[in-house]
């Protein structure tokens, strides 16, 4: 080997354990639980500086960061909002840390800041010295003229809400404090807004998570002025989310419990007081609303069609038998449905990739509308009765493009088409299925040069997700690129847990239903193998959260079968998720060992941190995590990371880096991000023996 590996700090370990419905459990690593314990945290750094030691040594690393960095170096428009009568764009000239948020009057080319028909609006690399605030969210009023937004510090998905007058500049003394996940309606005189907000810890943050609460705001007052309009004590899970129809008649609220896809849709007069009418109660099925015509609301549901359809549901005949069918369920799911001009905008998965379509509000197929390539769209926000629509566009080959289209003319037009350094004639993205352990049909996406030789000796990284009925259609990334450059193929398993396929798909992969995942992901990397792509010495798999979940337990269950494992932000201790930050939301999917004795046994059955085998040669890992991690807590890679420290067998490095001042993802400034994949590729690339100084 070229490289030396430091020695691992020292990790005591402590006679704790727990009883689960009379099976004893040992947690012998509980006190690293403890982020704010001295002893925690110099652990920590002497891992960091382990991790640094080792890295620094592999010789590929300084020109991949370079690579990186070079290829990053594009402008880019990164999303859109029709504000009134203006376009509020997040721009990125680059290298930015933070995108800009600009404001122009018109979308024409030669928008500038001279004639005053584009302007800077907000620039977040402004409000922290490192990068690491971030602009998170924008609610914009009716006219445009008031823009609530969020920021959050160090990727926590906590959040403070500020306000901005955006033709005089003006910033509202006012900042709204208790954010997660939040919401804004604006009334249309611009008085105020509601928006949902959660208690003030105080000095009990135990319960920092539940009673979601939705308050009424008035301008120019102080938050200790806001109004409670509505909470549900009796349901201290219930997450409420407000937002105002684009008509300005409504104050809808979307219903939600943790992760639980089934939610409910409350509604009332958009006024600042009134009562809901309930509408639809949540825990049956997904309602997304689409839009609004007067009193008649378009729904994608789930209802008695696990890959969805299209309803009406006039609110002041609301019972059951007035419900209209606009678009049934076919064979391909409904992704994402969105009103514009008086016609349904509908995104389709096709095999796990995305297709664009128009129907009429009677459901008949207008048109379908061509993309560039097998890829993924997401839908921007407008005006529900502008005859034209923005959506944006990406896959592994083609960078995220932002598109307006005109309903009239049918006409799609790019803005600001991204251009890269980089040669994407002479690479492919082909799909291909392979059959899991139990004979289901699984889609897998190949990248890969046009001239891959299958040999099985190519250098691979087979990434999933697999989980939460989030689909992994194709998307771009910077560093997938330089991964290609030095050889590699990237490969994509649309393994069961998402919504590829509907809510059949997603149940088929989760609860107790979970070894399908693993079994699938498995599948994937002996397909690749069998098929000459690679070879185990030359295959990596890589996952991140409840990806990091996945590609940990494979490990653990298949440790002959990978050359490495790129682990990020993973979830590994999977009897006590639920007692951090948000984790309690997760039960939905994964279960609850405490409460239930058979979520124990699956859980017990697969939870990466429990099922490490002392004398086990692992593959080489990385684990990354950030210290201001609040939704995955740092403590699972760290607990995983001395488990396989402690029994692993062999010479492979096993590593754990920790990002200081970064969380789960939201809001990561460009420097980490490249930091931290400069890193990871260079320690693929140097375990699958492809590194070149």
């Amino acid at each position: 080997m070229r490289y030396s590996i430091p020695p691992a700090p020292h990790t005591p370990k402590y006679d704790t354990a727990d009883d689960f419905h009379g099976t004893p459990v040992s947690d012998p690593y509980r006190w690293l639980e403890d982020a704010a314990d001295p002893e925690v945290q110099a652990w920590s750094a002497a891992h960091n500086a382990r991790t640094r030691a080792f890295l620094d040594q592999i010789p590929a690393l300084e020109s991949i960061r370079a690579r990186l960095t070079e290829l990053w170096n594009y402008p880019r428009l990164e999303s859109l909002h029709k504000a009134g009568e203006h376009y509020a764009l997040a721009r990125n000239n680059g290298l930015q840390n933070q995108p800009v948020l600009t404001w122009q009057d018109t979308l024409e080319d030669g928008a500038s800041e001279s004639d005053g028909s584009a302007a800077v609006l907000l620039d977040p690399n402004t409000l922290s010295e490192d990068g690491t605030v971030a602009l998170t969210e924008q609610f914009y009023s009716f006219d445009g003229s008031k823009l609530a937004y969020s920021v959050a510090a160090k990727g926590s998905d906590w959040q403070e809400i500020h306000i901005l007058d955006t033709i005089s500049r003006r910033e509202y003394a006012e900042v709204l404090h208790y954010c997660k996940f939040s919401g804004i309606a604006w009334l249309p005189d611009n008085s105020g807004f509601f928006y949902n907000r959660l208690p003030d810890p105080g000095n009990d943050p135990s319960h920092q998570n539940l009673r979601s609460l939705v308050y009424w705001h008035r301008l120019d007052s102080p938050q200790s002025d806001d109004t409670l309009i509505y909470e549900d004590p009796a349901n201290p899970a219930r997450r409420f989310y407000p937002h105002a129809s684009d008509d300005g008649r409504y104050l809808q609220l979307y219903v939600s419990r943790g992760t639980d896809r089934r939610n409910g849709f409350y509604l009332r007069p958009l006024a600042p007081s009134g009562n809901f009418q309930r509408l639809i109660e949540d825990q049956e099925a997904k309602y997304s609303p689409a839009g609004n015509l007067g009193s008649t609301f378009y729904f994608l549901t789930d209802l008695d069609a696990p890959r969805g359809r299209v309803i009406a549901v006039d609110v002041e005949r609301p019972e059951r038998e007035n419900w209209r069918e606009i678009i049934p369920e076919s064979e391909d799911v409904i992704a994402e449905t969105a009103l514009w001009g008086n016609t349904l905008v509908v995104v389709r998965n096709h095999h796990a990739h995305q297709t664009l379509h128009l129907h009429d509000l009677q459901g008949q197929l207008l048109r379908d509308i061509p993309l560039p390539t097998m890829g993924s769209v997401e839908l921007h926000e407008g005006n529900s009765s502008d005859r034209e629509f923005f959506f944006s566009f990406e896959s592994f080959l083609h960078p995220h493009t932002l598109y307006r289209y005109n309903l009239d003319t049918h006409a799609m037009t790019p803005l600001e088409a991204p251009t890269l350094g980089f040669d994407a004639a002479s690479y492919e993205t082909r799909q291909v299925f392979y059959e899991s352990k139990d004979s289901t049909r699984v889609p897998m996406f190949l990248t890969h040069r046009k001239d891959l030789p299958l040999n099985g000796d190519n250098p691979t990284i087979l990434y999933a997700y697999g989980g939460f009925t989030l689909s992994q259609t194709p998307f771009f990334n910077v560093w997938n690129l330089v991964w290609l450059e030095l050889g590699g193929v990237f490969a994509l398993a649309n393994i069961r847990g998402g919504l590829e396929y509907g809510e059949e798909w997603h149940q088929a992969g989760m609860l107790g239903n979970k070894q399908n995942v693993f079994d699938d992901f498995i599948a994937a990397a002996e397909w690749l193998i069998e098929q000459k792509i690679t070879r185990t010495e030359r295959l990596a798999i890589e996952g991140r959260s409840n990806g990091g979940l996945l590609t940990s337990a494979c490990m653990v269950q298949r440790p002959d079968l990978f050359g490495a494992v790129l682990c990020w932000v993973p979830v590994t201790d999977m009897l006590r998720f639920h007692k951090f930050t948000a984790g309690h939301f997760w039960t939905y999917e994964y279960g609850n060992a405490d409460e239930n004795p058979e979520h124990f046994k699956f859980l017990f059955a697969y939870s990466p941190l429990h099922n490490v085998k002392a004398g086990v040669a692992y593959p080489p890992i990385i684990l990354t995590t950030g210290d201001t991690d609040d939704r995955v807590v740092p403590s699972h890679s760290k607990k995983f990371i001395a488990e396989v420290l402690a029994k692993s067998s062999g010479d492979a490095p096993h590593l754990l880096r920790i990002d200081l001042g970064a969380g789960h993802k939201l809001g990561k400034p460009t420097a980490k991000l490249i930091a931290e994949h400069a890193d990871t590729l260079a320690f693929a690339a140097e375990m699958l023996g492809m590194s070149k100084p």
